[in-house]
């Protein structure tokens, strides 16, 4: 076993694990840090199969935590990873007149709370929806992330902070180690097994959160996962440039998905196609492997188009499908809070997740608050 003085390791390759990875070695001043990823390049996994909305509030209007936090960090993001964003379309939320969750007028009073701009769509804009099922169409600040652009940043600033990254390593058990180390074992593609310590840990692997400890028997996590599929597709001309999303329940949005020159598609109703709560020695991405999987995409544009009649003439390209996972406990409000927490059987060990990819200058400041790594 190696024993790494003033080292850090990062399990998980997702945008949340690499930065982290360079907050600590480039600000924190950590010596030596790790990336242990079981796939076979960096953002791979949720990083890269999402809506890529770069949030700004208006998705959350029953969680204002949630809503005020993504208005606060927005621009932040869109400077730090300016190159990554695409902001060269219009993006427009409508609110449906029935089985909503928020009214127009509740709407509006939420934006004005949180400070993100809207107004009224434009009557070409306006005129593309079904009035007998639509109220209310606003245009507002929102922008998508290209996650191959992304990945590529990833590569680059982790090369030059000499940050090494073990691809196709899977961490099988965290255990608390000797002189208050963090003990890692690891397993890659032959099936080699490997074990080295660490001062301080940093599980970020999402949906795997849980499948880190091997021992663990209480405090665990409330996770709830769902296998997602996320349509891609041809948008019609209308389209091209703008994106949409219906709320707020059990509706659609649609919009850029640069990292492959098209549109995503997904459907509150018809993007889930199945559910479990948490539980140890139950991969989640196992499961996804196993299940036979089918889309779905006839159904969620043949719903939407209710509401968008114009998306009926959408081409569809590919599906996606990935695992998505969520704290239990916000299911009622679709909250999405950032869980930071250290484990309490391998003491240095933190649990991080964020729904958001936004969320991330929530997660530094988390960081900046554990006294072993205070400045």
């Amino acid at each position: 076993m190696e024993i790494a003085t003033g080292s850090a390791c990062i399990i998980g390759g997702g945008f949340y694990g690499v930065v982290i990875a360079l907050y600590l070695k480039r600000v924190k001043g950590v010596e030596n840090v790790e990336i242990y990823e079981r796939e076979d390049r960096l953002l791979s996994r949720a990083s890269f199969v999402n809506q890529t909305r770069v949030h700004s509030g208006y998705h959350y209007p029953r969680s204002f935590v949630t809503a005020f936090r993504s208005r606060q960090n927005f621009h932040r993001f869109c400077s730090d990873w300016s190159n990554c964003v695409k902001s060269d379309f219009q993006k427009y939320y409508a609110i449906a007149r029935r089985n909503s969750k928020v009214t127009p007028l509740q709407f509006r009073r939420f934006c004005e709370q949180i400070g993100a701009p809207l107004e009224e769509a434009e009557t070409e804009i306006s005129q593309l929806f079904n009035p007998v099922l639509i109220e209310a169409v606003y245009k507002v600040e929102e922008y998508a992330f290209d996650a191959v652009k992304l990945r590529s940043w990833a590569n680059q600033e982790l090369a030059a902070s000499g940050i090494n990254c073990n691809f196709g390593h899977l961490v099988v058990d965290a255990t608390a180690g000797i002189g208050n180390t963090v003990q890692v074992l690891t397993r890659d593609g032959s099936g080699a097994e490997e074990s080295r310590s660490y001062s301080i840990g940093f599980n970020c692997t999402y949906s795997g959160l849980s499948q880190v400890e091997a021992k663990q028997s209480s405090g665990r996590l409330r996770l709830k996962h769902e296998i997602t599929e996320l349509a891609l597709i041809e948008p019609p001309p209308e389209l091209e440039k703008i994106g949409v999303t219906v709320m707020d329940g059990p509706f659609f949005s649609t919009m850029p998905f640069p990292a492959k020159a098209c549109h995503s598609l997904s459907h509150v109703r018809y993007t889930p196609h199945s559910f479990w709560i948490d539980k140890y020695g139950l991969s989640p991405y196992d499961v996804l492997e196993q299940s036979t999987l089918e889309t779905r995409v006839d159904r969620m544009i043949r719903d939407a188009s209710r509401y968008l009649p114009v998306l009926a003439k959408s081409k569809y390209r590919e599906s996606l499908f990935d695992v998505k996972t969520v704290l239990e406990k916000n299911e009622s409000d679709d909250g999405r809070p950032i869980l930071f927490r250290e484990s309490t059987l391998t003491p240095g060990l933190y649990s991080v997740l964020g729904g958001k990819i936004d969320n991330i200058y929530d997660i530094l400041e988390s960081i900046d608050d554990l006294p072993q790594l205070r400045c």
